[in-house]
């Protein structure tokens, strides 16, 4: 079981993915088959994000208008809440086991509902807390295994009978600041956040096949200011991570180490660049315009390929290699197995797979969103999957919701509501 929230009430689901680079918006129905049909998008180039965290809420809030407005125009639609990313805030994965008793009758939903409620408390998140961390929110609180009795892999406890039901959880927490501006940025949009998924764990949902979250799998969402982790096994996300690193930075290194313009070395990059070096690149010459000297008409320098390309490599060694030794020091990298999705805007740079095989020591692809229908051919790559796999945790009801639910929330309330805990406590 999941943390659920209701449909949205506009009968609509909208996803927003704010990043560094873009700001998406898909507007989708729920066809009869249960896969989410997209009716409207909109994007806009990110303004105010940086590493994933909102640090200018005007021009923020202008661009996610602007991609929120886009998407309603060619929907012919109005939306009122949005499942939003949280690619920022400095996510922390942690583990915790906890016990309830059931006094051996049989597992119901609220025996569930109350062992879940009891692993949210136990890592001191919950805000009704005093012992509370308070720089730090709970973003997700997933069930990754129950026990009965001490018995381990079961996946459903529903319908058996025990003594004691234990439960393992996967909590990711984020600074609590971080996850306020971006609340208050979307609000002031005329925006509700009906929840937050953490930008890998959406990309995954996107892109990954069941096999691959059964085996055990790592996805690597490249985005423009940061490139996060999520590791699936058993059919959940087990592990989360995030280094700030991402195709800007590479933009930037292009731009200093040949003296242009962001903007050209962004088209450098696009047009010419490529993960690893090869021998013709030292024969192929390209122009690049220098910084200050483009409204001269100063003839630009012609540099070999090789150059560029030497500017690239290195930083994406480093990027692979920092995902490596966080993979390595969760403990996580042998029960990840040896494949590697790839994902994201950055992720779609030529030879990228190839040297992420040779980095890490495993099988790669390229990820692109499933399971969604109507995606046009150009919004249906890399760049895409997180504002996909929004979707998919919003039909799923997979999502964290901004407000931890007691379990007594959802059971009757009044004189008939105790007299079904007391039985359900002593029969």
């Amino acid at each position: 079981m999941k943390n659920t929230l209701g449909r949205p009430r506009s009968g609509l689901i909208a996803a927003l993915d704010v990043g560094s680079s873009k700001i998406c918006c898909f507007i989708a129905t729920l066809e009869a088959s249960g896969q989410p049909r997209i009716l409207g998008i909109g994007q806009q180039a990110s303004r105010g994000v940086r590493g994933g965290n909102v640090v200018g809420m005007e021009v923020c809030e202008t661009a996610i208008l602007n991609a929120v407005h886009a998407a309603e125009q060619m929907a012919g639609k109005t939306v009122e809440d949005v499942v939003v990313n949280l690619s920022g805030g400095h996510p922390i994965s942690s583990s915790v086991g906890v016990e309830v008793a059931i006094d051996g009758h049989e597992v119901g939903d609220s025996d569930l509902q109350r062992a879940l409620h009891h692993g949210r408390l136990a890592n001191g998140t919950n805000r009704t807390e005093s012992n509370r961390d308070p720089s730090r929110q709970l973003i997700h609180s997933i069930p990754v295994g129950y026990t009965i009795d001490g018995n381990r892999g079961i996946r459903d406890p529903r319908g058996l009978f025990g003594e004691r039901l234990g439960v393992k959880m996967h909590l990711i927490t984020a600074n609590t600041s971080a996850v306020r501006n971006l609340t208050t940025c979307i609000q002031r949009c005329h925006l509700d956040v009906s929840g937050f998924v953490v930008s890998p764990y959406a990309s995954g949902l996107a892109t990954l096949v069941e096999d691959e979250t059964e085996l055990g799998v790592t996805v690597i969402d490249m985005g423009g200011g940061t490139t996060s982790i999520a590791v699936f096994f058993e059919g959940s996300v087990i592990y989360t991570d995030l280094v700030a690193v991402g195709g800007i930075h590479v933009t930037h290194d292009i731009a200093r180490g040949l003296s242009a313009p962001l903007v050209h070395a962004e088209r450098l990059k696009t047009l010419y660049g490529h993960a690893m070096a090869a021998a013709a690149d030292e024969r192929e010459m390209i122009d690049v315009p220098q910084v200050g000297e483009e409204a001269f008409e100063v003839e630009t320098q012609q540099l070999p390929r090789s150059i560029l390309v030497g500017i690239i490599q290195p930083r994406l060694e480093e990027t692979f290699e920092l995902v490596r030794s966080r993979l390595e020091a969760s403990g996580l990298d042998k029960v990840a197995g040896r494949r590697v999705v790839l994902t994201g805007g950055a992720s779609q740079l030529p030879g990228l797979r190839d040297l992420a095989a040779l980095v890490l020591d495993k099988q790669v692809r390229i990820g692109r969103p499933n399971g969604t229908e109507g995606l046009a051919e150009a919004t249906s790559g890399p760049a895409y999957a997180t504002c996909a796999g929004l979707l998919t945790c919003a039909v799923t009801n997979e999502l964290a919701t901004p407000r931890e639910r007691s379990p007594d929330e959802d059971r009757p309330s009044g004189f008939m509501g105790r007299v079904g805990d007391w039985v359900r406590e002593h029969f």
